[in-house]
């Protein structure tokens, strides 16, 4: 399982140093791709996707669709209208489908589109800014930084539970060690690509936080459905949301304090 899980990790790097490295209409599709795939494992966890496609899950592909049409096509205006939009057509085939979907199933559609499609096209935003180039990069520093340095410190050090009922292996010590890791990736990658020092090690700081709500959602959501994994996508990790989690929590806030602070 370790070598499996290692080498699905080492082919995941490879892909994002290409695409995110070459960015434009590469990494736009790349995410658009992951975008659908991911909508789908949340379908599938959340009883919108059954043992064939649904209406409601094709509305949810096509409000991803319609909110990266705009992402490429539109001015940052209109981004708002393409998920508004996407919510109608929801709404369209919920109403016109009655009683054949429940509520539950809209809300987990609409869900779908701004909890993949929405959050992790900031990965594609957060590129395309001046300096995105570098920006970028602090997304995974943030994200798969503070997993890896959570881990290592929590298995060395860690005593008090973090999330008993949720997640019984993360403790606080390795939340503290996360953050602290996280930071001083973001402060070294400043040093390496003479960027601002305090500015990134905040970004990735601020990032490593928030990214470990994001992976307790995912966990929490699995739970409530009962399911151990998303999907079975990469070997090892398991599906684009087990690998995505974290990133989907971080990519927006990380944009978004790039805009700020740099």
């Amino acid at each position: 399982m370790f070598v499996t899980r290692l080498i699905s990790g080492i082919v995941l790097v490879a892909v994002a140093l290409i695409t995110i490295g070459l960015g434009g209409w590469v990494l736009f599709a790349t995410l658009l791709i992951v975008s659908l795939i991911g909508a789908r494992e949340l379908y599938k966890a959340m009883k919108v996707h059954g043992e064939r496609f649904s209406a409601l899950e094709l509305g949810g592909y096509a409000g991803i669709l319609l909110y990266y049409l705009s992402l490429g096509f539109l001015d940052a205006e209109f981004h708002l209208a393409a998920v508004l939009a996407g919510l109608v057509i929801l709404m369209f085939i919920y109403v016109f489908g009655y009683p054949r979907f429940h509520a539950h199933q809209l809300t987990a559609a609409f869900f779908g589109v701004v909890y993949v499609g929405v959050m992790l096209s900031c990965i594609y935003q957060a590129r395309m800014l001046p300096g995105g180039h570098f920006h970028v990069w602090l997304i995974f520093l943030a994200s798969w930084g503070c997993d890896t340095c959570a881990y290592c410190v929590g298995m060395l050090f860690g005593k008090h539970k973090m999330a008993p009922v949720l997640s019984p292996k993360k403790s606080v010590e390795g939340a503290v060690g996360g953050v602290a890791g996280a930071m001083l990736l973001g402060i070294i990658f400043g040093a390496a690509t003479r960027g601002p020092l305090l500015e990134y090690a905040l970004i990735c700081g601020v990032g490593a936080l928030i990214s470990m709500v994001g992976d307790l959602a995912a966990s929490a959501i699995k739970r409530n459905m009962g399911i151990k994994d998303y999907g079975k996508l990469i070997p090892g990790h398991g599906g684009i949301l087990d690998r995505f989690d974290s990133v989907i929590f971080t990519a927006p806030v990380i944009y978004y304090l790039a805009l700020l602070l740099t």
